[in-house]
């Protein structure tokens, strides 16, 4: 058996022509969707996803703010900007790219986004809505990761799913987005002893962990689909996800790939937010 490739690359397009569509149909009505990236500091990883979400913006039909600072600005400086981004009516996403500077408070920073424009999904209260079952703003990874899931036209109902890590931004919000679709969701982390005895059983397996080939072949059911969230640089240069491609695609039924998986579908789902928040407005 030969895996299915899960393009995150084509799916995400799709996804992007229905938002510029949505966009056109706003902007039609003298609404256009706006979206304010704010980068603080010299990061190279940070200036490049920062230019790919500014330029996706742009593809879509929708308004994008990109602000830069240098390392050096205040916290207080920066809440205050969010401040007034939380006011302007032309804004209906507001993303502050991570890291920031270390004087700076990552999570004062996101909770003082305004619940209405937090398009990534990362305050207190997305995650509430998120645990509670209510309407929200998922974050973009995990949310990602569910699409190209259904995707697959596989029924979660009943599945056994295995998430592979535990954080705020992947793993948990993961698992419970895979709990809404009515799968069984077992949750393992650097803390669980025999992590290929929870991985053979499940339909399902995502791994999130930021460590190359956490995930082999022999540790995957036959059929199974696994979505790689890991992305590695190797000492060749070249990127690689938490899963051992090679192997695992000849016992999976459905494998995305590393590059070309989820991080096209992050940014997709960045935009399906902004959208979502523009759309309520």
């Amino acid at each position: 058996m030969t895996a299915q490739i899960i393009s995150g690359t084509q799916l995400s397009q799709q996804i992007r022509a229905d938002v510029a569509r949505r966009a056109a149909a706003l902007k039609a009505q003298g609404r256009q969707p706006g979206l304010a990236v704010v980068l603080v500091g010299e990061d190279p990883a940070s200036q490049v996803y920062v230019r790919n979400k500014v330029k996706a913006c742009a593809e879509a039909g929708m308004h994008s703010l990109l602000e830069k600072y240098e390392a050096s600005m205040s916290e207080a400086d920066l809440l205050k900007r969010i401040d007034e981004l939380n006011n302007d009516p032309k804004i209906h996403g507001i993303l502050v790219q991570l890291p920031l500077p270390k004087h700076i408070d990552p999570q004062k920073v996101i909770e003082s986004i305004s619940p209405r424009k937090d398009v990534d999904g990362f305050s207190t209260m997305s995650a509430g809505e998120l645990m509670s079952g209510l309407p929200g703003f998922r974050p973009c990874t995990p949310y990602g990761c569910l699409k190209m899931i259904e995707s697959t036209g596989v029924s979660l109902r009943g599945k056994h799913a295995v998430v592979i890590g535990r954080s705020n931004i992947v793993g948990k919000p993961m698992a419970l987005l895979l709990l809404q679709a009515n799968a069984t969701v077992t949750i393992c982390h650097s803390a669980t002893p025999d992590l290929a005895y929870h991985t053979r059983q499940a339909d399902i397996v995502v791994a999130a962990v930021g460590r190359r080939n956490t995930v082999t072949g022999d540790m995957i059911k036959p059929g199974a689909i696994v979505i790689d969230v890991g992305i590695n640089r190797g000492e060749d240069g070249k990127l690689y996800g938490d899963v051992d491609f090679d192997s695992a695609k000849e016992v999976a039924g459905y494998i995305s790939p590393v590059p070309g998986g989820v991080g096209p579908m992050t940014i997709a789902m960045l935009l399906v937010n902004t959208i979502e928040s523009a759309e309520r407005t």
